[in-house]
């Protein structure tokens, strides 16, 4: 299986290649990209350079332009789309429907798959983006159990690639309504679902109040480590149950599920993390390419060291092999 890896800057997208990522995903320095942060991605010229840096080392580029164009904004990302072939990259990733038509009639040599901003999670939309636009893969949501990935590859002839490693989201992807009602910022357009612009602390009582766009979402003692406010990450009551109706703030590690991923017929392990150091990029990367490695010549897979690196020092397979509450 590939192992797609998260570049946010060129000295990452280097770290990311010489610790044995096959592939590597990046972004403009712009709104055309779901995580434009100041400070990371890439201008036309850098990408140019990275793609002769990764291709030299047998390394593939992929572009994420991955926003949903605004109206009136759309050269913008029809630029996006012109750079990214004049740079040589392997592949675009696209969400929109609009774009991936352009992409389809104007670039129809520049490879496309399809976002996990797309949300495509049953065989009749894949085979809708395949058939319509020439999709050749698609980033499956982080909400599909293992079995049901197996099932949708029965009935589509596109590559898929699924998370394993990072951030996990349990909405759906890059639309979540609930950070957009309590911020005002979509994080689609936006690259971030708790944007820290929109995060407060206060000390109440004893404890720690955890607060997004004017909402508490955790309560933490004094003591106790307080987890980033994220909302489907929060705490909720729910009938007589009070805790993390969703998903507990802890980030995905997928790596025992390796063995059950190929089986189901992916192609591609995909690492969240474009917003991380090259420090991190470089050992998540080097600890999944030991594992994909040992997956394919049938050993076992090495222990995982990553357990410091994931959000609260804990590590859950999320929706892969998860009873809903």
């Amino acid at each position: 299986m590939e192992l797609v890896c998260p570049a946010g800057t060129p000295a990452a997208l280097r770290a990311a290649v010489e610790a044995g990522a096959h592939a590597v995903y990046c972004g403009f320095a712009d709104e055309t990209n779901a995580r434009n942060f100041p400070g990371l991605n890439f201008s036309p010229e850098e990408l140019a350079e990275a793609v002769g840096f990764a291709h030299a080392r047998g390394a593939k580029v992929l572009v994420a332009i991955n926003t949903f164009p605004r109206a009136g904004a759309e050269p913008l990302w029809h630029r996006a789309l012109a750079n990214a072939e004049a740079a040589g990259a392997d592949a675009v990733i696209l969400a929109d429907i609009g774009l991936l038509a352009h992409a389809a009639e104007r670039h129809p040599k520049l490879r496309r798959h399809l976002s996990v901003q797309a949300a495509a999670a049953n065989p009749d939309a894949i085979n809708l983006y395949a058939s319509a636009f020439g999709v050749r893969r698609v980033v499956l949501p982080r909400v599909l159990t293992v079995d049901e990935i197996a099932a949708i590859n029965r009935e589509i002839d596109v590559e898929t690639e699924v998370f394993v490693f990072g951030g996990l989201c349990v909405m759906a992807e890059g639309r979540c309504s609930l950070s957009s009602y309590a911020t005002g910022q979509s994080p689609n357009m936006n690259g971030v679902c708790s944007p820290a612009s929109h995060v407060a602390y206060a000390e109440e009582g004893g404890d720690l109040a955890a607060r997004l766009g004017g909402f508490t979402i955790h309560r933490t003692p004094k003591s106790a480590p307080a987890p980033y406010p994220t909302l489907c990450k929060g705490c909720f009551t729910s009938g007589e149950q009070t805790g993390h109706i969703f998903e507990d703030p802890v980030s995905l590690d997928a790596t025992h599920l390796i063995p059950k991923l190929a089986k189901a017929g992916v192609s591609a392990l995909k690492i969240e993390g474009r917003q991380r150091s090259r420090a991190y990029v470089a050992q998540v990367v080097r600890a999944f390419r030991a594992a994909v490695e040992a997956q394919a010549a049938g050993l076992p897979l090495p222990e995982s060291a990553l357990a410091r690196l994931t959000e609260g020092q804990a590590a859950t397979a999320g929706a892969y092999a998860k009873t809903w509450r």
